[in-house]
């Protein structure tokens, strides 16, 4: 290879990376600063944070039965399961058995992961850049802002990304020693990667396999026959679960949500496949603007998504610095052999990148915000390793000296564009952006040739672009942990202040108008919403509830409330709807008349039924899943399950058996009408003080009362003599 002094165009200018003893004293103390910086941003708070009751509930009843650990159920009762493969429950559910139940005890191997996936990418970087690149490539990464505000939150996304950049490393690994190993282990972390989140895990695959078939050592033959090889891992790592799945008899397992047969196959290919791209299969459209599709939450699909008004403060930040570091870096390695690990790494990066960014923004179906944390390491490497051969080549040839300036400048554009977005928002924050991005690059046109004592000079120069570009994100990014931004909850949680008009956006300026937040609107499905801090389909900006003493709890629980109590979830509100929960009253009262049965309650959705289980400990069941349109529930198995006694109490009307987004089906119109027909109403003041007193004191007509409150009441009695 050819040194960083070489002009001509055509030929490689990136040298060998510095061996390992020759290390500079400062990389190793800057990496593990970087470590500490991300760990207090991913931490920092955290029991005060909200997470995602719907991944929460399922985590308790992982820590109560060994079935609902391994199928990901919702419920102890194995009734149903989440929409996802269980491997990111798996590993929060283990740690939840071995240290107690609580928000800390979930989420320590997330950040574990979170700052092992930090770690990853700064030592693949470092291989094929060195030092001062893989240290850049770790700062981005960390104050990536909506990668902080998901490796706060329980959803499998930080999981995913790190077996993802794991497979990523070791494919390139793979390239470099063109041994069979390393790309085996790819092929497990991907496989595994699909167990956290399904086809999502697969997207940069197509880079990282044809990057090895393209620039690996081995001869063409023997890099298919590996290719292969690999494949059959892939397979292994990737179907074990759906395989097993499919091994239990359907009666004997609990209805695989987010499918419409109950099946792990389906789930895949529709829901949790195709449906996300094209939308329906449960994941609406992000054309009708609604409907929890991909325009409510992130905006209309189209190739300029991820600089919208949603997802640009997100993500976007460095991705034009990123497009021109790979552009540059490929031009740069010219007519380099072609296994130089230079151009591979730039392709795998490049290609991760590009693929990432393709499928969140023209994806049709369901597209929530933090699922572009996915494009943070490529985006990380990119700037790490191609803004160093763009450095290179701004000092080494005049025809590239442009370049580097004109990215910088760009970057800084498109920050305080972002920025002026948050209107009032830390208004000082982009003028001094621009400012000190300007004598940066001022800096670096002036000391371009310098040498001896000047080169700290070009060395200031370089640090204040690099503080300048990453300023804008670290505000955004140190805005969720300190409470000054970030929002909607666990279930779609966003950094920094909102400046975004549909559900994607945080709450910094306030919920309504339009800005982001839901703003007391209404949600798919027509539920009243209370304010900014409002989950998306879900609830409340807490966990909604307390876990009962008695359940496997030490520490603080889910959403910062001690555990031990009843708690009152979502304010006392009925279950039900987008809302759910219910009072410590009605749960105290469904506790005491249980009789024995197996579940404490049947609901219309996911949402209700995870904050009902995260405030009782006891198994409910969610009838038609997260987005109200899964079969779980059919007339004869309702009746089977009053039949065996194994279910007393179902909860109906006051929007409780419309379902969730999807709006119900068929069957619930069934189940309520037969319910309806042959159960018992539970007055709200047999449960309820507050209706006694308010009952005691009402002078109406003995008749007008009890006729008021049947045609309330949205909690029914069943036993088996009721079933004919």
């Amino acid at each position: 290879m050819t040194s960083a002094t070489d002009t001509h165009p055509h030929t490689t200018v990136t040298p060998e990376p510095p061996p390992q003893d020759t290390a500079p004293r400062w990389s190793l103390p800057a990496l593990i600063a970087i470590l500490i910086l991300a760990a207090v941003l991913y931490s920092w708070n955290l029991s005060g944070s909200s997470l995602n009751s719907f991944y929460s509930a399922a985590v308790m009843s992982g820590t109560q039965s060994w079935k609902a650990w391994f199928f990901g159920s919702l419920d102890a009762g194995n009734f149903l399961t989440v929409d996802k493969p269980p491997f990111a429950l798996m590993v929060m559910g283990l740690s939840c058995r071995i240290f107690g139940y609580g928000t800390w005890q979930m989420m320590l191997p997330m950040i574990l992961v979170a700052l092992a996936t930090i770690w990853i990418v700064h030592a693949s970087v470092k291989r094929v850049w060195g030092h001062g690149a893989a240290t850049v490539a770790a700062l981005v990464l960390a104050l990536t802002p909506i990668t902080v505000a998901i490796n706060r939150d329980n959803n499998p996304d930080t999981l995913l990304v790190f077996l993802m950049a794991g497979g990523a490393a070791l494919a390139l690994r793979a390239v470099h020693n063109g041994k069979l190993g390393p790309l085996a282990g790819s092929a497990v972390c991907f496989g595994l990667a699909f167990n956290t989140k399904m086809l999502q895990g697969y997207i940069a695959l197509p880079a990282v396999f044809a990057v090895y078939l393209y620039a690996a050592k081995p001869k063409l033959v023997k890099r298919i026959v590996n290719l292969l090889i690999a494949g059959v891992a892939l397979a292994v790592s990737s179907l074990w679960w759906a395989a097993a799945v499919s091994l239990v008899p359907a009666d004997e397992r609990p209805y695989i949500g987010g499918s419409t047969d109950g099946t792990a196959w389906d789930l895949i290919m529709g829901y949790n496949g195709l449906g996300r791209i094209l939308g329906g299969e449960g994941n609406g459209g992000s054309s009708g603007g609604g409907g929890g599709g991909g325009g409510g939450f992130s905006g209309t699909a189209g190739i300029g998504r991820l600089f919208n008004d949603i997802l640009g403060g997100q993500i976007s930040w460095l991705i034009p610095f990123a497009a021109v570091a790979c552009v540059g870096g490929l031009v740069l390695c010219g007519r380099a052999p072609r296994t130089d690990l230079t151009r591979a790494a730039l392709l795998l990066w490049g290609g991760w990148t590009a693929l990432h960014y393709l499928t969140f923004a023209m994806a049709e179906g369901t597209m929530h915000p933090y699922y572009t944390t996915a494009l943070a390491p490529g985006i990380a490497a990119l700037c790490g390793g191609g803004g160093v051969m763009l450095l290179r080549a701004f000092r080494a040839d005049k025809r590239w000296a442009w370049v580097l300036p004109a990215g910088l400048a760009v970057t800084t554009v498109w920050a305080v564009v972002l920025l002026r977005r948050a209107s009032g928002w830390n208004s000082w924050l982009w003028p001094t952006i621009a400012v000190v991005m300007a004598l940066a690059i001022v800096g670096l046109l002036v000391f371009r040739s310098a040498s001896g004592n000047r080169l700290r000079l070009l060395v200031a120069s370089v640090t204040a672009a690099i503080v300048a570009a990453v300023a804008g994100p670290a505000a955004y990014a140190w805005s969720v942990p300190s409470g000054s931004g970030g929002g909607m909850g666990g279930t779609n949680p966003t950094a920094g202040p909102s400046t975004g008009s549909g559900f994607g956006g945080g709450p910094g300026g306030g919920g309504g108008g339009g800005r982001g937040g839901f703003g007391g609107g209404q949600m798919p499905g027509g539920t009243q919403q209370g304010g900014q801090n409002s989950q998306a389909p879900g609830g409340t900006g807490e966990m909604g509830g307390t876990p009962p003493s008695g359940t496997a709890n030490r520490g603080t629980a889910p959403g910062g409330t001690a555990p031990g109590g009843t708690g009152t979830a979502n304010g006392g509100r009925m279950p039900g709807g987008m809302g759910g929960g219910a009072s410590s009253e009605l749960i105290t009262y469904l506790k005491k008349h249980q009789d024995g049965a197996k579940w404490l309650l049947a609901v219309s959705s996911s949402q209700s039924a995870a904050q009902l289980i995260l405030s009782s400990g006891e198994p409910v069941i969610s009838m038609w899943g997260w987005s109200g349109s899964d079969k779980a529930m059919t007339l004869a198995k309702f009746k089977e399950l009053v039949t065996k006694g194994e279910l007393h109490y179902i909860q109906i009307g006051g929007g409780g058996m419309g379902g969730g987004p999807g709006g119900g089906n068929s069957l619930s119109t069934e189940v309520a009408e037969w319910v309806q027909k042959n159960g018992t109403a539970v007055k709200e003041n047999e449960y309820s003080s507050t209706s006694q007193s308010s009952q005691s004191s009402d002078s109406q007509s003995t008749t007008s009362s009890t006729s008021s409150t049947s045609s309330t009441s949205s909690i029914y009695r069943l036993d088996p003599s009721d079933v004919s």
